[in-house]
């Protein structure tokens, strides 16, 4: 059974822990239907998903799969726990102020019985400020074993499902354990949080999904997350079934950190080939722009507790270990590889290399030895007794073919051995070797040149100055992430038997004085760049992303793993239609703008023409006289002129307002008559060598503009086309009295001063001019060339253009960052919108002929 949840957990820990029951202003919502979660005081701290009140303790919540404890359980059934030093989420306490309150939040290595979890659970948080969370046997299987180890492990490190006999094919039901084991983690990270001002540190694949149950229940909550595994290419990681899930539970974070750039490059491919998202370096910051939200991406690798390594290498039974096996191996080159056991080690591949090696250079048979300690395997499975099977195979032959009685090329260590003689390895090894076809970060090379660098202990036992110099000589593969940082190494690749052993030999011999350069190089970065460096740098980038958490209206959409809130201006709100109807109604001149494509009619329709019941709602609020409407599209004339004949009194104003028409009637102007259009003879051959070049691409000529449409072209080349197209274009038009701009997957040529909010402000003043100036004004639109028209009438207002004030109903389509002061769900909705309307102008109509009376009209607004 499910452990229940400790509400009360620090009731029950001693008195002079932070007491995380300080109660909730009120209780977060259960977002049960789209909609607004915040409450109108939104920018004060009384918000309703404040937990906690304002504390000055800084707090951070790390949260992992494991918590850094060691964990036994004796004879007579007692439970022992104690701090695992050696944990990388411990030693990054390092990188935070000696008053932050660091709360640890993550499943025990051991199975507790439900009897006993609540006295253990007591004892974990009085003793070492740990959250357990305790997740019954068969989940912990499902979730741990299967889904993490199974499918997400492999796949991170580029391995394919492609074999059905392996059961590796994506299992719906270990996914629903993978959601069930995060929801649990979600349960014990909010029992932690206790004021808006706790930062919260998820880490690695297992907890992906917990971005989203967590801004679900707090929107404004400070969460980051940090990647400690390879994060794949856009082609492995689409195969993933639930790509998109994991993908948008990831973007509720506030900062995603990597390993290298490399894997955030894959992350950034993935978040624009699949979801559609765009992104922009800001002063040396990557952010994701999510619907209205910046999501900001960390590029900086792990680095290792340096203290920890030179305190363990202090220990006499350290320094005594390090003598005994200098003298075992004295006169040969020690080679050392320390690796888990799993398939993406590389383990047999560097055995390969060596036994090259070796068939090559005959001379370095019996001065060479390979210790390759095995770390025990973190997971089971066929795969994992092949490579245990294979590595010893290798090794066995290995020494039967160049070994002698007293000499054995590998020495094969695959039991649990201290870690005080691992590093003792590590200080006497003149050189390692990391091998891995494919590995996140891997800190052996970092604790390996720590260790290289010794101290006076070590040099006394072995009679040396202790002002020696000290040398490492790093053999590293190019698939592993800690490679770039490591610039004095010889990098390989695996996968290639002859690289390796080609290092290996360069390995050999290399000089005292490069490998002293090449050590000192490795040191210095390794000492600077140490876990609390890596701790403190993402803390503070965790703030700096959520500085302006308080400055945004928040609403939250979407059910289920597609949650996500939408970050908006504080103005910003649902259009009331009972407002709106009001306001028509008292008007006594009206102006009405609307965009057409994603604003009458959806932008996914198939048949873009208008429907007979849009053609009459907008002849009856043309018939109004207090009424003058205009459709602003970048479409062409032609096009909407032959779409909307029916409309004898439209106003409408094409390729965003190079041409207006006041009515059917009247003549089309345009508003730069006598336009030389020459630069079209230019600029279409350049276009039409990058469409000839880029598969999917187009041109659409207009009378007054060229566009290159890329949307069906590979989103990686289509946008690298599109800006180089964009330069290109913007040299050889230099001269010209032109405007090149990039959109929404197309790159657009026009001339200078076009704009849909030009438009607006032209047709304001004509009105005004004429008498009929407008005291409330409507703008619609969806998109960017929409936003003009905002801006225009805004500034318009704030300009005392108007004698008095009018009403503006500024709206966009859709929630999203935009300087129109309303919304509207969906095309749909405007077409509602405008029929309500519509119809008060009919009711109007009716009254000045006597066919209905005033009291109708009211009845029918209300």
């Amino acid at each position: 059974m499910v452990s229940k949840s400790y509400s009360n957990l620090l009731e029950m820990s001693c008195g002079d822990g932070v007491d995380f029951r300080q109660p909730f202003k009120s209780l977060p919502r259960v977002v049960t239907s789209p909609g607004i979660i915040s409450d109108p005081d939104w920018d004060t701290r009384s918000d309703v998903d404040s937990v906690g009140s304002a504390s000055s303790v800084d707090r951070k919540i790390i949260v992992a799969n494991f918590l850094p404890l060691n964990c036994t359980k004796d004879e007579a059934g007692q439970w022992s726990f104690s701090r695992d030093d050696d944990a990388l989420l411990m030693q990054l306490k390092d990188g935070f102020s000696n008053e932050t309150d660091v709360i640890y939040v993550g499943s025990l290595k051991v199975q507790v019985d439900p009897s006993e979890q609540d006295q253990v659970a007591q004892k974990l948080l009085r003793d070492y400020r740990c959250i357990p969370t305790f997740l019954p046997p068969d989940l912990q299987q499902q979730f741990y074993h299967g889904f993490c180890k199974q499918q997400l492990w492999p796949l991170f490190h580029y391995m394919l499902p492609i074999c059905l006999h392996k059961g590796e094919l994506f299992d719906r039901s270990l996914f629903q354990a993978y959601v069930r084991a995060n929801k649990l983690f979600a349960d014990k990270v909010m029992e932690a949080i206790n004021t808006d001002d706790d930062h919260v540190w998820v880490h690695d694949y297992h907890l992906m999904l917990l971005p989203t149950f967590l801004r679900k229940r707090l929107h404004r909550i400070k969460l980051g997350f940090f990647l400690h595994s390879p994060f794949p290419s856009s082609e492995i990681y689409r195969s993933l079934p639930v790509r998109d899930e994991i993908l948008k539970s990831l973007l509720n974070a506030d900062l995603i950190g990597f390993q290298t750039f490399d894997y955030a490059r894959h992350f950034l491919s993935c978040c624009s080939r699949l979801l559609g998202l765009h992104y922009e370096s800001k002063r040396g910051y990557i952010g994701i722009d999510y619907f209205g939200r910046t999501v900001s991406l960390k590029i900086l690798s792990v680095g290792v507790h340096v203290g920890r390594l030179e305190s363990i290498l202090k220990l006499p039974a350290t320094v005594k270990k390090v003598q005994e096996i200098e003298q075992r191996y004295k006169g040969k080159m020690l080679m050392l590889g320390v690796d888990d056991m799993d398939i993406f080690k590389g383990i047999s591949l560097k055995l390969l290399g060596l036994e090259l090696l070796l068939d090559r250079n005959p001379k370095l048979r019996g001065k060479v030895v390979l210790v390759q300690i095995v770390n025990p395997a973190r997971s089971t499975g066929k795969d994992v007794e092949e490579a245990i099977t294979e590595s010893v195979s290798v090794a066995e032959r290995i020494n039967v073919k160049y070994g002698a009685v007293d000499y054995k090329p590998v020495v094969l260590i695959d039991h649990r051995i201290p870690f005080y003689e691992k590093i003792a390895f590590y200080a006497a090894s003149d050189c390692c070797i990391v091998n891995a076809v494919r590995d996140g970060m891997n800190l052996v090379p970092y604790e390996y040149t720590v260790c290289r660098q010794g101290n006076e202990e070590i040099d006394n036992a072995r009679g040396s100055d202790t002002n020696c110099h000290h040398t490492s000589t790093l053999i590293v593969s190019e698939f592993v992430g800690c490679s770039p940082s490591l610039s004095g190494a010889f990098r390989v690749n695996p996968w290639s038997v002859d690289d390796v052993a080609d290092a290996l030999h360069r390995a050999t011999d290399l000089t005292e004085s490069e490998k002293r350069l090449r050590h000192e190089k490795h040191y210095r970065y390794v000492r600077s760049h140490n876990v609390a460096y890596w701790a403190h740098s993402f803390a503070q980038d965790l703030e700096r992303a959520c500085k302006d958490h308080y400055s945004r209206r928040c609403w939250a959409i979407g059910f289920g793993l597609n949650f996500r809130v939408i970050a908006l201006s504080p103005g910003f709100r649902k259009l009331s239609l009972e407002h709106f109807a009001s306001s028509y109604n008292k008007a006594t001149r009206r102006a009405i703008f609307l965009d057409y494509d994603g604003t009458l009619i959806p932008q996914s329709s198939i048949n873009k023409a208008p429907s007979d019941e849009l053609i009459t709602i907008l002849n009856s609020l043309c018939d109004d006289p207090k009424n003058d409407v205009f459709i602003v599209s970048g479409r062409s004339r032609s096009l909407l002129d032959e779409w909307f004949a029916p409309c004898q009194k439209l106003g409408i104003a094409a390729e965003h307002g190079y041409f207006v028409r006041w009515n059917k009637a009247a003549e089309w102007e345009s508003s730069y008559p006598n336009q030389d259009f020459e630069w079209k003879h230019i600029a279409e051959p350049v276009m039409q060598v990058y469409t000839e070049t880029t598969d999917g691409s187009s041109i659409e000529p207009k009378e007054s503009a060229l566009v290159w449409h890329y949307l069906d072209a590979d989103h990686d080349f289509g946008s690298c086309q599109a800006k180089e197209l964009l330069g290109h274009l913007e040299r050889v038009l230099s001269n010209e009295p032109v405007v090149v701009k990039c959109g929404h997957y197309i790159v657009e040529v026009k001339p200078q001063g076009v704009s849909k909010g030009l438009v607006v402000d032209k047709v304001i003043h004509r009105l005004m001019n004429k008498g009929k100036t407008p005291d409330f004004v409507v703008c619609i639109g969806n998109d960017r060339s929409d936003e003009d028209m905002f801006k225009s009438i805004d500034n318009m207002t704030l300009s005392s253009a108007f004698p008095a004030v009018p009403e503006v109903f500024a709206c966009s389509v859709g929630q999203k960052p935009s300087k129109a002061k309303y919304y509207v769900d969906d095309a749909g909705e405007v077409v509602r919108l405008l029929k309500n309307v519509a119809g008060i102008s009919a009711h109007l109509e009716a009254v000045s002929h006597g066919r209905v009376t005033f009291r109708d009209v009211m009845d029918y607004v209300d």
